[in-house]
């Protein structure tokens, strides 16, 4: 089942749409729709990715953003540092 949303946009986005509506042959709002339903996924997994990251440090221990910087700047010098663990 759908249900209306009323959306406000600039005129070139508007004006844009219009063109890509009659060029796909579709309908300005299932254009939006399909893109308003591909921003709400894209949104939940990069959102659901980082509440995971969070999670992990929380968890347990990490790699301290000193001890890498050291590491890295150690490469392709004499006495190069192990990977941080």
């Amino acid at each position: 089942m759908s249900e209306t949303l009323s959306i406000r946009i600039d005129a070139a986005t508007n004006t844009r749409l219009d063109a890509l509506a009659r060029q796909s042959n579709r309908a300005k709002s299932f254009l939006a729709a399909e893109a308003i339903a591909a921003y709400v996924e894209s949104e939940e997994w990069q959102l659901a990715e980082i509440q995971a990251g969070q999670s992990e440090l929380d968890a347990g221990p990490f790699v301290s953003h000193d001890q890498v910087s050291r590491w890295l700047k150690s490469w392709g010098k004499g006495g190069e540092l192990k990977v941080p663990r």
